[in-house]
Parts: C-alpha cells; sequence; structure tokens
C-alpha cells in the first residue's frame, strides 16, 4: 500500500508528476547534509494552502516544447527525500482535440530492480493567446489543477510548475526541471532554480535525478498490483482514492 501511494503522489505531478532522484549510499547522513532544513531540525517553509500567482513563459511556442525530456531535479511540496531515478518525459500535442499529453517514466532511486513505472497526464490549454498554461483535463481532482511552463530555451532546458488546491489542506506544488540531455550545466540549473522561490519553493527540497545507467530498465507488468501504469480514468481515480483516504 506505501507502494502505491509514492506512486499515485508523483501522478500529482504532475499528475504526477513526476515529479519525477539520486540517493547516493542510501542512508540517513549524506541526505541530513543535503537538506539544511532538516539537518537543523527546521520546519519546512513551503507549506501553504493557495497556489501562487503564477504567469506563464511569453510568446511560447508550443511546438518546440514538444518531444523527450530527461528530469534532471525535481521539487514536490510532499516530498522530503530523494526518492526517484530515470526520470523522462514525452510530451505529444494532439490537434484534433486540442489537448497536451505527457507520457512519463521513473524508478524508485534504492528499488534493487531498477522496474520501470509509467504513466501519463493530459492537459488543455485554457486560453489560447497564453499557451504556456495548461489545465489538466482528468476529472479526478477537487479544484482545477494547472500547470505552467515558467521558462525554456527548446533545444536545450526547461522549467514546468504544477499547482492544485484542495479544501482544507495545503496545496499541492512541484517543479520540474528539464534537459534533452540526461545531464545539464551548473550554471543553467542555477539559472533556472533561482526562479522557483518566488513561488515559495523550498529549493532544500528540489533534489538532483540520476540519469545513468537508465536504458534497458525492467518493465512494469500490468498484471501486477504493484506495477503503476495509468492506462485510463478509472486507473486514475482508484491512486487517487488511495492516497486521499483518511
Amino acid at each position: 500500500m506505501a507502494f502505491l501511494r509514492k506512486a499515485a503522489l508523483l501522478l500529482l505531478v504532475p499528475l504526477l508528476l513526476l515529479e519525477m532522484v539520486n540517493l547516493c549510499g542510501g542512508t540517513a547522513t549524506p541526505w541530513l547534509k543535503y537538506n539544511s532544513y532538516t539537518a537543523q531540525g527546521r520546519s519546512r517553509s513551503d507549506q501553504r494552502e493557495r497556489c501562487p500567482h503564477v504567469r506563464a513563459i511569453r510568446n511560447f511556442d508550443l511546438a518546440k516544447m514538444m518531444g523527450c525530456w530527461h528530469v534532471v531535479q525535481y521539487y514536490a511540496s510532499t516530498e522530503e527525500l530523494p526518492e526517484y531515478a530515470c526520470m523522462r518525459s514525452h510530451f505529444s500535442f494532439t490537434g484534433e482535440d486540442q489537448h497536451i499529453t505527457m507520457n512519463f517514466s521513473y524508478i524508485f532511486a534504492e528499488d534493487p530492480l531498477r522496474e520501470k513505472m509509467q504513466g501519463n497526464i493530459t492537459w488543455m490549454i485554457p486560453e489560447f493567446q497564453y499557451p504556456g498554461h495548461w489545465m489538466h483535463t482528468e476529472d479526478i481532482y477537487e479544484g482545477v489543477y494547472n500547470t505552467y511552463v515558467l521558462d525554456t530555451d527548446y533545444q536545450s532546458w526547461g522549467l514546468v510548475m504544477h499547482c492544485a488546491e484542495k479544501k482544507k489542506h495545503t496545496r499541492y506544488l512541484s517543479a520540474l526541471l528539464l534537459s534533452r540531455e540526461p545531464t545539464l550545466g551548473e550554471n543553467v540549473v542555477n539559472f533556472l532554480r533561482e526562479k522557483l522561490p518566488r513561488y515559495h519553493i523550498d529549493l532544500s527540497f528540489m533534489f538532483d535525478i540520476n540519469q545513468t545507467a537508465c536504458d534497458n530498465l525492467m518493465e512494469s507488468s500490468s498484471d501486477d498490483p504493484l506495477a503503476y501504469i495509468v492506462n485510463g480514468r478509472k486507473n486514475a481515480k482508484e491512486m487517487f482514492k488511495i492516497i486521499t483516504k483518511q
């Protein structure tokens, strides 16, 4: 059950996620050094009820954003440890229904079998004069779940943020730092990370995602009850029930 809950939370990331980390050594000490808030016993500063006001990227070219991306860093307001590795996303746009789909995959960093999990998210564009703002089409959410492309150069890097509100709960916020290649230069990473604190994102909880040895991963089986493969809304709703169960 805990395994299913973790997988479902990722889809709320951006479904989501993903939002799709390299956990070196797997022990508590390296992570405590990495995360200054936990090391100093301080509480998180990013737990808020309302989503921030966001302005998506201007003059956004949707077609250039499509295709394959590696998620090289990942943040989620529900995550306090680096959990994932080999997180990848593929964006596509369907002209018939005007929907954007992201197919994503990842593994749990500590999984010795390195089993690949898969899912998908679908968005609509509410206002085509602002094509960098997307709204999720799945009906499993309470309220509106917004996604924003904050910045991208299309050829090398991108930054995407998701936010959803739920009554009487803190809002769910996640961010994906994207790269066309498995790695991204430190200067670019720092440039993109600096855009996030204005949205009350605590960078101490934005983790690197290991993209090494990610080929030929074990595929999840649809017959395996622990395999998280979202093939339709029915499955997504079942996962949503699990993670919201009181």
